[in-house]
């Protein structure tokens, strides 16, 4: 059984009872170039497909983080949507963006990431403007994943992953020197500025913040 619903936002296709090995022949056929995303948990497949309201709000987030890096002379490696999963979890998820940031280093150079030897990103960015069918903070977890952003296209919210759980924060644990604040104050301008006026803010603000 399927069910679609859809919002300026995003479209979403439930199936249930998809056993992992079709899970994986979907991943091969489709392909890492389709407009879809997919999340995984132990039978029920989210097949996501985003729309421009979800999509803008990825991309500042995507060069937010990269000026963050960059001014505080941090190596990081984005990983994009890349299929995140572990067979022995029976969960896998695409994420808008994820980075290695304390651990690129033990990833640098690879052509492909593989979590049943591979350490999982550090952090990983959700945009859910509808509210998901599938619970990803389950699988995030399940998948050890460290730091996690969510944001629902009004509120943004930090996540760092303590003991299995993932408890809300104020301040980022990559980076510790910005809160969910300033980043929402961000985004918020985001949605009235023009894109390069507010990268100019951003990157100011940030060599402010570390003087």
């Amino acid at each position: 059984m399927s069910v679609t619903t859809s919002t300026l936002a995003e479209q979403r296709t439930l199936l249930h009872n998809i056993s992992w090995e079709t899970f994986e022949t979907l991943l091969k056929e489709t392909g890492e170039d389709r407009g879809s995303r997919f999340a995984y948990e132990d039978g029920t497949l989210e097949i996501m497909t985003p729309l421009y309201e979800h999509e803008n709000p990825k991309i500042q987030f995507d060069r937010f983080i990269l000026v963050l890096a960059e001014e505080l002379g941090i190596e990081i490696k984005s990983a994009g949507s890349t299929t995140l999963k572990k067979r022995i979890t029976n969960r896998g998820i695409e994420p808008d963006n994820c980075f290695y940031i304390q651990t690129e280093s033990k990833v640098r150079g690879r052509e492909t990431i593989n979590l049943e030897t591979d350490p999982p990103p550090d952090l990983a960015i959700e945009i859910d403007i509808t509210n998901s069918s599938v619970n990803k903070f389950r699988i995030y977890s399940a998948l050890g994943v460290p730091e996690l952003w969510r944001y629902d296209g009004e509120i943004l919210k930090f996540y760092q992953l303590v003991e299995g759980q993932y408890t809300e924060r104020k301040f980022s644990v990559a980076f510790p020197i910005i809160s969910v604040n300033d980043i929402d104050r961000f985004i918020e301008q985001s949605k009235t500025m023009g894109e390069i006026a507010l990268l100019k803010s951003f990157r100011a603000w940030v060599r402010e913040k570390i003087g």
